[in-house]
């Protein structure tokens, strides 16, 4: 090879590795990278899902947000990334952070990103020490606005947030205080409680469904285990059960029994009825039926210890269902017990705001835009609904439909129009249902819900 020749191939080389190194210079920086660079955010463990990027995180948050320079603590939430380019869903479980990390419908509908947030108080995301005092929904929503400040500097196409049940409720709360946070919100199955002691829950169960006598039975079956509550309390007693938050396993029986025609109907169908226990029936056949429908094991200390933080909110700010006892007068020992103050323990002090609801409906009814609500035809938790105004929003209904009641079980014109509206919100033009092993399990179905008692 002549000098002219060598010249030639040497300048080609430089040329080359000067392009490669141009190249990595202007490369975008890994999601993890970027991930690490958000300000008190810190990767508590990392993973992949199909073709996905997933990631466990931990955030500090003050633990008073009108003293942001004040005590914080580490809030968890989990990241399932796809592509900086592609929509980012704000999932608001309302609970603790899913043992799994899975897309929810708004995520497989858009095919986009998803963070699902713990709630604060749940476990490990607790003050240290803890007062409960700093358990609501305007911290609730200060925590979620700070994380999607910092992710949004990473994440710049539409944002839409989603949530069910309390999930749904809090992704209600977060867009009331923070409307521009994201460009649309999708609840499901949210209870909308604005007058707490002035409810339609019990008017609702007694005539939910199609059959009349279905609930007919479920009152009997009320009754049966109330009049053989020292049977079935030795049974559960048996079982190694402890009662010390209720102080007694009767105290609990009945608020299990008085919650049984609201779990029934909200987890359940009505081709369920065809196993409701008649008049005359067994103490087994009774406490089968609970056992496999409704469970004995909630109302239990292990059962309830983990959701204290649920109950204290509904016992200070969110309201709950105040039990229908008129089908068994006569027959309760502690009656008005199923309400929040039986699961909190005495040490926390719970103070009822009736106005907060109120202005929660207010600003929904009034004020808000962009807001998809899905309600199921037979879930008790649709009693009371919100109401949003006509401003690009839209309330639907799943016909016969549970507490797990989504987009894809509405009636095939209802769910186009609903999706058609989910993706124009997202910015996609179409985008198809992935695969369920690609996307993992949805943090919203109604098994998810049901094991967290939702």
């Amino acid at each position: 090879m002549n000098r002219l020749s060598r010249y030639l191939v040497a300048i080609g080389l430089v040329s080359a590795q000067a392009m490669t190194m141009a190249s990595t210079a202007h490369a975008a920086p890994d999601i993890k990278d970027r991930i690490t660079a958000l300000p008190g955010v810190r990767i508590i463990s990392e993973g992949t899902l199909g073709a996905a990027r997933t990631f466990v995180l931990g955030v500090q948050q003050p633990v008073d947000h009108r003293h942001p320079r004040g005590a914080k603590f580490e809030q968890r939430f989990s990241l399932l990334h796809k592509d900086e380019s592609k929509p980012m869903v704000l999932h608001t479980t309302g609970y603790a952070l899913p043992g799994t990390i899975g897309a929810g419908e708004v995520a497989r509908l858009t095919d986009g990103n998803q963070i699902s947030v713990e709630q604060r108080f749940f476990t490990p995301s607790i003050p240290q020490p803890a007062d409960w005092r700093d358990l609501n929904i305007w911290q609730a929503a200060n925590d979620h606005h700070d994380i999607v400040t910092k992710l949004k500097t990473i994440y710049k196409a539409k944002w839409i947030s989603t949530g069910a049940s309390k999930g749904g409720m809090t992704s209600v709360y977060h867009r009331r205080f923070f409307p521009r946070d994201v460009d649309a919100t999708v609840a499901y199955v949210a209870p909308n409680d604005v007058v707490n002691n002035r409810d339609n829950y019990g008017e609702f169960i007694e005539n939910v469904g199609n059959d009349p006598t279905c609930n007919r039975r479920l009152e009997g079956v009320q009754r049966q285990i109330l009049q053989h509550r020292d049977e079935v309390a030795a049974k559960l007693l048996a079982k190694g059960y402890t009662y010390e938050q209720f102080g007694d396993v009767q105290k609990s029986l009945e608020i299990n029994v008085l919650d049984t025609p609201f779990t029934f109907w909200q987890y359940g169908l009505q081709a369920d009825c065809a196993i409701v226990p008649g008049d005359n029936a067994s103490v087994d056949e009774l406490f089968t039926f609970i056992e496999k429908t409704v469970g004995w094991d909630f109302y239990t200390d292990a059962g309830i210890k983990p959701y204290v933080p649920y109950y204290y909110q509904a016992g200070t700010q969110l309201g709950w269902p105040i039990a229908d006892e008129s089908h068994v007068k006569g027959l309760l020992r502690y009656p008005g017990s199923d309400a929040p103050r039986s699961m909190v323990p005495a040490e926390i002090k719970m103070r009822f705001e009736p106005g907060v609801m109120r202005d929660i409906d207010t600003w929904v009814r009034f004020s808000s835009s962009q807001m998809l609500f899905v309600y199921g035809q037979n879930d008790p938790w649709g009693a009371e609904q919100f109401h949003p105004s006509k401003r690009d929003s839209y309330t639907y209904t799943v016909p016969g439909g549970n507490h797990g009641s989504n987009i894809t079980k509405l009636p095939e014109a209802q769910r186009a129009e609903a999706t058609k509206t989910v993706l124009r919100w997202a910015g996609v033009s179409a985008a198809a249902f992935k695969v369920a092993s690609e996307d993992g399990p949805d943090p919203d179905s109604l098994e998810a819900l049901r094991a967290r008692r939702d």
